[in-house]
């Protein structure tokens, strides 16, 4: 039997993957959590521009910037991380109930 009311798919985590770390936030939009994504924005203004005033002179520009820095690799695994879960799931559904694909029993 199939089932003719299958929800469609979510977006590729590698795509959602690469959009994130070409442009912070974008991968949060490509999910539907354009808030969100907008939020990791404000967090990696406010932190970069903050490590630059607490920075010493001689730093690199990593290092003047390194808050803003920390606050897009931790944008980058969360669009990631949602994308995975959301495929994870989707693929579960998407499975017969009668496989049982994984189980010991």
């Amino acid at each position: 039997m199939t089932d003719t009311h299958t929800s469609a798919p979510p977006s590729n985590p590698y795509l959602v993957l690469g959009a994130a770390i070409v442009l912070p936030g974008s991968g949060h939009v490509m999910l539907g959590l354009p808030a969100r994504g907008l939020q990791f924005l404000f967090f990696m203004v406010i932190l970069g521009w903050v490590t630059t005033k607490v920075a010493p002179p001689d730093a690199t520009f990593i290092g003047r910037h390194a808050g803003g820095f920390l606050i897009y690799a931790l944008s980058v695994l969360d669009a990631y991380r949602i994308a995975r879960i959301r495929h994870a799931l989707w693929v579960h559904k998407a499975r017969p109930d009668g496989d049982s694909a994984g189980s010991d029993a």
